[in-house]
């Protein structure tokens, strides 16, 4: 069976160095897996857009050699996980597994961190909002294209895709776990499951990891010793 590539898609205002992002390639490098974290802040975070996201994560999937495909997307690079499955589908590269972290499938409907309907009226109306990265602890500001241009893409819309985990927690104050709930109720092919975490899910690094290893075909934590490897064909976590 041919070895699978893993691509891990951070969130927004984060990057590849992200605790998760981490976590995900030391346990998969304990599996003799590669997992390529593509900087989404690049060229210029200033102008970020999901159009460009989606694009640049389906690019490093295009350079890939023959093979399965895992994506694990993050918060906003959880959304544009679930839509570059989508365009994948019909292509040379089909995404065989998702692994969705508090996903922000809603994003573009609903107020963006603690701006608030008046904060969320003023980056419309001045056109950019100056924040702090996460990732790199500067002032940086994002124009307001990031929003409008993610009003194109409805997840709930999205109906072909692969056996789908998410991972979301009960006390996310960023994104509704009722959004997640609603997502994967109406979705025989996702499993859903809900931990006592908040947003960044770093509470529980083993949980998160062990749900993703059994998903995947991983017996973590057992597979170093029983070198049972990924299988491609679906397991019960992916029904």
């Amino acid at each position: 069976m041919a070895t699978p590539h893993c691509l891990y898609l951070h969130g927004f205002a984060s990057s590849p160095a992200s605790s998760k992002a981490g976590l995900f390639r030391e346990r998969l490098a304990a599996e003799g897996l590669m997992l390529h974290c593509p900087d989404l802040n690049q060229p210029d975070f200033a102008t970020l857009t999901t159009s460009r996201m989606i694009a640049q994560a389906a690019a490093t999937v295009a350079t890939l050699p023959p093979g399965p495909v895992v994506l694990i997307g993050s918060s906003l690079g959880a959304f544009v996980a679930l839509h570059v499955a989508e365009g994948a589908a019909a292509g040379p590269h089909p995404i065989e597994r998702l692994v969705l972290l508090a996903p922000a499938l809603d994003f573009g409907r609903r107020p963006v961190g603690e701006l608030g309907a008046e904060g969320m009226a003023r980056w419309r109306d001045e056109g950019w909002w100056e924040m702090t990265h996460h990732a790199s602890g500067e002032r940086c500001r994002v124009h307001y294209e990031l929003f409008r241009d993610a009003q194109r893409y409805d997840s709930f819309a999205v109906r072909r895709t692969p056996p789908t985990l998410v991972l979301q927690g009960r006390r996310d104050d960023v994104v509704d776990p009722d959004m997640v709930t609603r997502f994967a109720a109406a979705r025989p092919h996702v499993t859903l499951l809900m931990l006592d975490d908040d947003h960044r899910l770093t509470a529980e690094p083993d949980a998160l990891w062990e749900a993703t290893a059994r998903f995947l075909g991983l017996s973590a934590p057992d597979s170093r010793r029983t070198g049972r490897r990924w299988r491609s064909e679906p397991d019960a976590a992916g029904k």
